[in-house]
This record gives C-alpha cells, sequence and structure tokens, in this order.
C-alpha cells in the first residue's frame, strides 16, 4: 500500500522455470514493488501469490535463500569489506569460500577486495551488488534497473549471468528502462501501468488482487 492506495492493483502473473521476463512500464508503475514482493520483502496485503513454493501471504522469508535481488541498494554491510560481504551472502546459504572468490575475479573487484563497501564508488558498488548476485546462485533472480551503474564490460557480465540462469532452469525477472539492452535478453514482455500488469487489470466488479506464481 502506497497511504490508502494499494501500489499493485491487479498482478496476474506466472513464471516458468528458465524463463527471462521483462517488465517495462513508466516510473511509479509498480515493477519495483512486484519485485520487492517476489523477493519476500514486501508483505502481501491482498490477493494471493506463490514463489517456488512458498506462499507470499505465510511463507516469505523462507523463500529468501532461494532469490538473488538486485536492487537500488546493494544489501551490503558498510563496515564489511568486498571480499567480507561475499563470503557472508556464501555462507548465508551454505557456499564455501571459493563462491566469493569467484564472484569477487569475476565482476573485476579483485584489487578493492579488502576496501570497506563505504568507501567504494557507485559503481564499484554496483558491481559487489552484482557478485552478491553471482554468489547467491539463486532460483530466481530478479533485476530491478540491471544495466544501470555498470560500464559496458560490467554490463557485459551481467548479460552473461542471466543467460547462464536461464540456461541453468532457474527463472529471471527483470525491470529496465534501457529496453534496446534488455529486450534482447528477454522472451517475454510484460508492461506495467498503475499497479497492474497491461491485460490484467481488476474488473471496476471485482476486488483488486496480486497473484504471483513462479
Amino acid at each position: 500500500m502506497l497511504g490508502r492506495f494499494p501500489a499493485l492493483a491487479g498482478v496476474d502473473l506466472d513464471v516458468e522455470e528458465g524463463e527471462v521476463l521483462l517488465l517495462t512500464g513508466p516510473n511509479g508503475a509498480g515493477k519495483s514493488t512486484l519485485l520487492r514482493l517476489l523477493a519476500g520483502l514486501a508483505p502481501l496485503t491482498g490477493g494471493e501469490g506463490s514463489v517456488l513454493g512458498h506462499d507470499l501471504a505465510t511463507d516469505r522469508r523462507a523463500l529468501r535463500p532461494r532469490v538473488a535481488l538486485l536492487g537500488h541498494e546493494t544489501f551490503c554491510y558498510d563496515d564489511l569489506s568486498v571480499v567480507e560481504n561475499l563470503r557472508f551472502q556464501a555462507r548465508a546459504i551454505g557456499r564455501d569460500a571459493s563462491a566469493a572468490a569467484a564472484a569477487l575475479e569475476r565482476v573485476g573487484l579483485t584489487r578493492q577486495a579488502g576496501v570497506p563497501h563505504r568507501l567504494l564508488s557507485a559503481g564499484q558498488r554496483r558491481r559487489l551488488a552484482l557478485g552478491v548476485v553471482i554468489v547467491r546462485h539463486a532460483e530466481l533472480l530478479l533485476l530491478d534497473e540491471p544495466h544501470a551503474g555498470l560500464d559496458a564490460q560490467g554490463r557485459t557480465v551481467l548479460e552473461e549471468i542471466i543467460a547462464e540462469a536461464s540456461g541453468r532452469g532457474s527463472a529471471v525477472v527483470l525491470a529496465s528502462h534501457e529496453l534496446e539492452r534488455a529486450r534482447p535478453l528477454a522472451g517475454r514482455e510484460v508492461a506495467m501501468a498503475g499497479g497492474h500488469a497491461a491485460g490484467s487489470a481488476p474488473d471496476a466488479a471485482t476486488p483488486s488482487r496480486e497473484r504471483a506464481l513462479l
């Protein structure tokens, strides 16, 4: 909810294993809210939703280890170094330190391995956030404006990660305004406006609802 108004009002969405789905629409359309809902970070206040077999209304915290969200924040700890943040993420899902080392090299932050998160530049923070996505090796990738803040090399790595995730059967949902970069990555596109997905606006005689099945 945003005040008295629902942030999402009529989303009816199914995403298949291995699918790459692109969400488009203007600012305020509900794209980021939907991604946070699917990540278990926002509560489901109406309707129904299931992600990876977890009910979003009652079991959303349980799905978090199986999901990776690349959002506007890095979700990293300011006082931990780059490599410490990656190792923390690896331990949280039962992976060993080698996963962190591989991600560190892949996103090009080896020289900054010992630098605290708070001292990183905006571009380096974005690369670290991408490294977290790599470490988590998730069954569902949720990417909010994923190309933003990345240089050409970082964008190439991002697009490789999306292709690899889809190839191993993970679902990918990305929201982007950079359609020339995002559209070639996706197999399907859903436009959002006013808190609902195009073609799924609620009937005036029925209550607003959200449904998401992955």
